[in-house]
């Protein structure tokens, strides 16, 4: 009896999740229905427009969707590269150690830490420190550079794109390298051992056995930090500028959905600016699910080509 309860309960929370996600999904689409049928999917998709005066009224997602996507690419690409260190260094190179007990907590701490504070702090003190110190040195000496140069023009105003990217960055490490360290530790200790035994060093064993054996994990952990990136609110919404508009440069304002959101939701009149921002968070909804799904992908194509040979 308590075995068929207890298969009942777990079929019902297994049911219950994918239920939500149908209810979010439903409710967000029949909320936005009134600016589909105005402006149509793939115009608001592809429009740059936002105009919300009364008889006036425009909508467009896409200054909002390219906000979301590069500043979330640039924290990503910022953060790995400290990520994996701060994990392997906690979780491998010195664990069982003191420094990896004290370090491991700072990093759950900054983990846990609320958005809002790093956005406080982004716009406070990291925004008038980075437009004077860093953003004149970037224009300067990149300013001019083939290619890139364009990235980095502009004035030195402390918030825009870059500054966004780097306070998304900073948000996540410590959420991705928390999830990496706990990876590492679950390497069974024989592997590493039998390494080390026929003459491997450090790195060779964190080369050829611990990250091998955690790649799905790390991955998971590196997905994990995207969705916080890409969802994230208050945190972009104090940095990024929230202008209205698709720019060439980095050190310009711009905004994202999130942002976007959280500046207008309260203050939006009902009918089509309501339903036009209800329709950019089922956008949202659509671009995390998108993300997360091709790592799961990802993390499938991995696992089935174990033993394989490159």
């Amino acid at each position: 009896m308590q075995d068929k309860l207890f298969k009942v309960l777990l079929i019902l929370s297994a049911i219950v999740i994918p239920v939500i996600g149908g209810g979010i999904i439903y409710s967000l689409t029949v909320d936005a229905s009134g600016a589909f049928e105005e402006f149509g999917f793939w115009h608001f998709i592809f429009s740059d427009d936002w105009v919300t005066t009364a008889g006036k009224e425009s909508y467009g997602a896409l200054p909002f969707i390219t906000g979301t996507l590069l500043t979330t690419a640039l924290a990503l690409l910022m953060c790995i590269p400290f990520s994996l260190p701060v994990a392997l260094f906690t979780g491998e190179y010195f664990r069982g150690k003191k420094i990896a007990a004290v370090l491991g907590t700072v990093i759950d701490l900054l983990a846990g830490i609320p958005s809002i504070i790093y956005g406080m702090w982004g716009f406070f003190v990291f925004a008038p420190w980075f437009s004077e110190n860093i953003q004149p040195w970037l224009i300067d000496h990149l300013g001019d550079v083939p290619y890139i140069g364009r990235l980095f023009q502009g004035a030195p105003m402390g918030i825009g794109l870059f500054t966004a990217s780097l306070i998304l960055a900073i948000m996540i490490i410590p959420f991705i390298a928390s999830v990496m360290r706990d990876v590492f530790e679950i390497v069974p200790v024989m592997l590493k051992e039998s390494a080390y035994g026929l003459g491997a060093t450090t790195w060779e064993v964190v080369r050829y056995v611990v990250l091998p054996y955690t790649k799905a994990g790390v991955i998971g952990g590196i997905m994990l930090g995207l969705g916080r990136a890409l969802g994230e609110t208050m945190a972009v919404t104090f940095v990024i500028g929230n202008a209205y508009q698709i720019t060439g440069s980095l050190m310009d304002p711009g905004n994202s959905i999130a942002s976007a959101l959280a500046n207008e939701f309260a203050e939006a009149q009902e009918g089509l600016h309501v339903s036009a921002l209800i329709e950019l968070g089922l956008i949202l909804f659509f671009i995390t699910f998108v993300v997360l799904a091709c790592a799961k992908l990802l993390l499938l194509r991995l696992s089935k080509n174990e033993g394989k040979k490159t």
